[in-house]
């Protein structure tokens, strides 16, 4: 939203392709109709998003919600289907806004029906004002404060916090407390929800191990070790979360290297200052390049737009540089924290390399030990597995287990995650029915981006 609308006032003509129904995205889902009742559950931080969803009226920006790309062609040729149709359109330039993907939290009945990741907590609250009762939030990061403290402002507290990270983890992260500083604002808002948190007495459980969900048709409960001790809680809901990475299915399609990131424990896509790919005339902004937050997504977006303009002769090498030098400032502002939090709230190392019996390719009932059992047979990589036994060729196309299929298969093959490699991600990129290619318009619109 924010690189349309600089796009825009630099006079390029823009189309934005959004899967979704209603502007916004994963962070400021349905902004435009949040009630005034619930828009104090969710925080300034949430209501900010009207700015940039109000920024798309201006002319010179199109704007297609509810449209799902499923391919990207040779020369920029974008195909998707919008309202049961097939259409095209050809674009110049493409900057990619994929956004993040929840990190998949493999660990014993995570397929258990009223489990669910933290996010669709999240959607359930922006969306429809639902409020999961009896719950229990698992695993580590900041997202899992957010949730919790939102529910608390809605007066249904979760039952307890189970988290993963440990104070060894919080002793590294004080390497990195410069940064932390540098981005204060991250603490203050850190401190206020664990303020809220405490004050409603939710118990919270740290450096937690050996987690598991029990249930026969549902959860029921989230068994555990504290401090050595075995644990057992009650309840009807499970969020799980233990960070987000960014989503590199489009990125991929179009053979963009990607670079794997130990301090994400995700591949990234390669870029250059401006989040121009390797790929001539694909950038790529927010947490799709790499995760960075709402406000940082902004201003990367924005910095891509400028060298979109330059290369159009719209802009100066000057004017551009001129116009960059304050939202670099403030991206530098918004990173500074990453690796403080990154290193801090860890994965949760238990789901990263599940447990033999643990179910990762949900599509297909895949389980960790079959992949293990792959590598011995000569299984190298993610594409390779495919052909063993189908892991990634799924409804998802490897989304949630592509990452631990790679940590699997480079732990017993005793190689790094780039030496393995990840799933070479083909057409369509989301499923499309017969129904809609028949009725594609066979006139390609044209876009200038």
């Amino acid at each position: 939203m924010a690189a349309a609308a600089e796009a825009s006032e630099l006079g390029l003509s823009v189309t934005i392709i959004d899967e979704q129904p209603r502007a916004g995205g994963q962070i400021y889902r349905d902004v435009d109709k949040v009630s005034p009742s619930r828009a104090p559950i969710l925080g300034t931080d949430y209501t900010d998003g009207k700015r940039l969803t109000e920024s798309l009226r201006q002319s010179g920006i199109e704007y297609l919600p509810g449209a799902v790309v499923w391919a990207i062609e040779d020369q920029f040729r974008i195909m998707y289907t919008c309202e049961g149709r097939g259409a095209q359109i050809q674009a110049d330039r493409i900057l990619l806004a994929t956004g993040a993907l929840e990190r998949p939290m493999p660990i014993p009945g995570w397929t258990l029906p009223g489990v669910m990741t933290a996010g669709a907590g999240q959607i359930l609250l922006k969306q429809s004002g639902v409020v999961a009762k009896k719950s229990v939030l698992v695993g580590s990061g900041p997202l899992l404060y957010l949730i919790a403290a939102q529910m608390v402002r809605a007066g249904t507290p979760p039952v307890a916090m189970i988290e993963t990270q440990t104070r060894s983890d919080l002793g590294r992260a004080l390497w990195h407390v410069g940064g932390a500083l540098r981005g204060w604002r991250y603490i203050m808002k850190g401190l206020k929800m664990l303020a809220e948190i405490t004050l409603a007495r939710v118990p919270r459980y740290s450096g937690a191990s050996d987690i598991a969900i029990e249930g026969d048709d549902a959860a029921k409960a989230v068994t555990f070790i504290y401090k050595g001790r075995e644990r057992r809680i009650d309840c009807d809901i499970v969020f799980l979360h233990h960070g987000v990475v960014p989503n590199p299915q489009a990125s991929r399609s179009l053979r963009i290297s990607h670079n794997w990131n130990a301090a994400q424990q995700s591949f990234v896509p390669k870029l250059d200052e401006w989040g121009q790919s390797d790929v001539a005339g694909v950038f790529i902004a927010g947490d799709g390049a790499g995760i960075g937050g709402a406000k940082a997504a902004e201003q990367a977006g924005r910095l891509a737009v400028l060298k979109i303009a330059e290369d159009s002769a719209l802009l100066s090498t000057q004017d551009r540089d001129l116009k960059a030098a304050p939202l670099r400032r403030e991206l530098g502002r918004e990173l500074a924290a990453r690796p403080f939090l990154d290193t801090a709230y860890p994965p949760y190392i238990a789901a990263l390399t599940p447990d033999d019996n643990t179910t990762i390719c949900r599509c297909e009932e895949v389980t960790a030990g079959e992949i293990r059992g792959y590598a011995k047979l000569g299984c190298l990589g993610p594409n390779q597995t495919k052909a063993f036994g189908r892991a990634g060729m799924g409804p998802c196309q490897g989304r949630y287990c592509g990452l631990t299929v790679t940590a699997l298969l480079a732990d017993a093959n005793r190689q790094s995650p780039d030496e393995t490699g990840y799933y070479r991600i083909r057409a369509p990129l989301k499923p499309v029915t017969l129904g809609e290619l028949a009725a594609m318009d066979d006139m390609v619109q044209n876009s200038a981006e």
